[in-house]
């Protein structure tokens, strides 16, 4: 069986993330597996996958910003926002300066109010709201603050009659839709927009340039993880080296004297092995979640 650590998956397009999931199970030899931050089908790239006890820093990956490489086309609108699902409107966009589109995307960068787009894994009611979709619902989802710090135009292209095709650059807040992105410019540009391609090059400090392919884990499973648990969190999180008496104490959950920094934060024992994420508070150092055995 795999150890416990995380993976940095390039997911090839018309996968789900679950499917991912399901794959390094089998290729790992265990249930607990677990993915760091949803993949439409449509979109390849960066997927960090958690194994064994490192499933449970899953919850700080999700929420780490990411990087996207896209490309937009303007002139045509579908029900998901992208090339998966069939094209509602068409509006000749020939027309559309390059000038107006770089506009219009300017608009959509910085601190931005953005709905999702309707088909998603957001859940309302219990229920996600693709399903409701897909039932025949129509579904109108509350806009959410998110954050795209770059929007990079790349290209714009007019391959095509009547539609434009505009590669770019995102480097954007967890929850943000690229889809979305491509929707409402296409709005703004009155055209309609959406999405042929996407591909995430970042979760945070994770890159493409360490992930690897399934077909490279099927060659090395079972021994699948290429960050162990310690190694993750010591990249992924300030450090804390705690001593024999501290550790002690952390690993069955019990307070540590605060030391002044910004959390949440990794606490090592005297060996160098991963004991606790840990945030302060209230003038103590708190485990969030224990990560070495009791």
């Amino acid at each position: 069986m795999s150890a416990d650590g995380l993976i940095v998956v390039d997911k090839p397009g018309g996968m789900t993330s679950h499917d991912v999931v399901a794959r390094v199970r089998r290729l790992a030899r265990t249930r607990r597996v677990g993915h760091g931050g949803t993949l439409d089908p449509m979109a390849t790239g960066v997927l960090v996958i958690g194994v064994g006890r490192a499933t449970r820093l899953l919850t700080y990956v999700i929420g780490a910003g990411k990087s996207y490489t896209a490309t937009i086309r303007l002139g045509q609108s579908t029900v998901t926002d992208d090339a998966e699902g069939e094209v509602v409107a068409s509006t000749p966009a020939g027309a559309v300066t390059d000038e107006a589109v770089r506009a219009a995307l300017a608009v959509l960068t910085g601190e931005i109010d953005q709905v999702p787009s309707a088909v998603s894994a957001i859940k309302i009611d219990g229920q996600r709201a693709y399903k409701r979709v897909r039932d025949g619902e129509t579904v109108e989802l509350p806009a959410r603050r998110v954050t795209v710090s770059r929007l990079d135009v790349r290209a714009i292209r007019r391959d095509t009659p009547d539609v434009v095709d505009v590669d770019v650059d995102v480097t954007c807040s967890s929850g943000t839709y690229i889809r979305a992105l491509a929707r409402d410019a296409g709005v703004a540009l009155g055209v309609g927009g959406h999405l042929t391609a996407l591909r995430r090059t970042s979760v945070g400090a994770f890159t493409l340039a360490e992930a690897a392919t399934l077909d490279q884990l099927e060659e090395r499973a079972p021994e699948v993880v290429n960050l162990s648990l310690d190694a993750a969190a010591d990249r992924y999180f300030p450090r804390r080296d705690a001593t024999a008496e501290e550790a002690k104490v952390l690993s069955h959950g019990g307070p540590l004297a605060p030391v002044g920094i910004a959390g949440p934060y990794a606490v090592f024992g005297p060996a160098g092995g991963l004991i606790a994420i840990v945030s302060e508070r209230d003038g103590r150092a708190r485990a969030e979640i224990v990560l070495a055995p009791a």
